[in-house]
């Protein structure tokens, strides 16, 4: 018995020194592991302060890291701007004085666009019209009857953008703004058209002779109603600039509809026909 318990003692003892040593040499080897890597940290921190290149080199390295991983984190996700809003062209009808906000809403309900845009625009307008002493309801008008309000409109034979400008042609007006492109710009196009329609207006002697010129019209007979539809357009914006009610009416739509128009010409119409497109 006392031979069995002698025999667990000497047992139970090993294992306590073996133990003993067990924790000693983790000691020793995180002792002397963090002795070591305390040296190289000073090491590296001497050779960056002795040599700024070096220095210089890691801290391009390690944005470059930091950089790579913003990528990858947001590689996935839409980008946001919290700045885009001051790219738009849009106003508040609530900004606006109440003769403007009235143009602009109804506006919008004609030609079906946003009121924010139109706000913008007519508020454009008018601070155009002032300086060019240009009524603003033409201008507005102008644009109506060119585009529709659509800021990215271009007709078959190149005249693009709010005021249908001949893009290729007033190449010189658009320098100032950056470039052709600047043609897509809506507060862009509608001072350089504009300008066009000053030019137009100051060559004709009047508005109605302007109006001709700026759609390229040679006389009365080839500008297809343009300046009729226009200053149309126009006494309709004044009425609702000044309060009044008036109705909705489809655009490019002719105001009246013949109602008996005859299903072939006669035939002396058509001799006639045949003579105007012969000459």
């Amino acid at each position: 018995m006392t031979a069995i318990t002698n025999l667990s003692s000497s047992f139970s003892n090993g294992v306590k020194v073996f133990v003993k040593d067990v924790a000693h040499g983790c000691f020793e080897i995180a002792h002397n592991g963090l002795a070591m890597l305390g040296l190289v940290a000073a090491l590296v921190v001497s050779a960056l302060m002795f040599k700024p290149e070096l220095r210089t080199q890691g801290e391009t390295a390690l944005l470059g890291w930091l950089q790579a991983r913003q990528t990858v984190a947001t590689a996935s996700e839409v980008p946001v701007e919290a700045d885009a809003v001051d790219r738009a062209t849009a106003t508040h009808l609530k900004d606006l004085p109440k003769q403007q906000a009235a143009v602009a809403f109804w506006l919008s309900k004609k030609y079906r666009v946003a009121p924010e845009p139109l706000g913008a625009l007519v508020a454009e307008a008018y601070e155009i019209g002032d300086k060019t002493k240009l009524d603003p309801t033409l201008i507005l008008a102008i644009m109506a009857v060119e585009s529709s309000f659509n800021p990215f409109a271009q007709s078959p034979v190149g005249a693009q953008g709010l005021m249908q400008v001949m893009t290729k042609i007033h190449t010189d007006k658009y320098e100032g703004f950056g470039g052709n492109l600047a043609a897509f710009d809506p507060v862009t196009n509608l001072r350089v058209g504009v300008k066009v329609l000053q030019e137009c207006i100051k060559r004709a002697g009047s508005v109605e002779g302007g109006l001709r010129q700026y759609v390229g019209a040679t006389s009365d007979a080839t500008e297809g109603g343009y300046t009729a539809k226009v200053l149309a357009e126009q006494s309709r914006l004044r009425q609702v600039a000044l309060g009044g009610n008036v109705p909705l009416i489809t655009p490019n739509l002719p105001a009246q509809i013949p109602a008996l128009a005859p299903l072939k010409p006669a035939p002396e119409a058509a001799n006639e026909a045949e003579k105007v497109a012969v000459l």
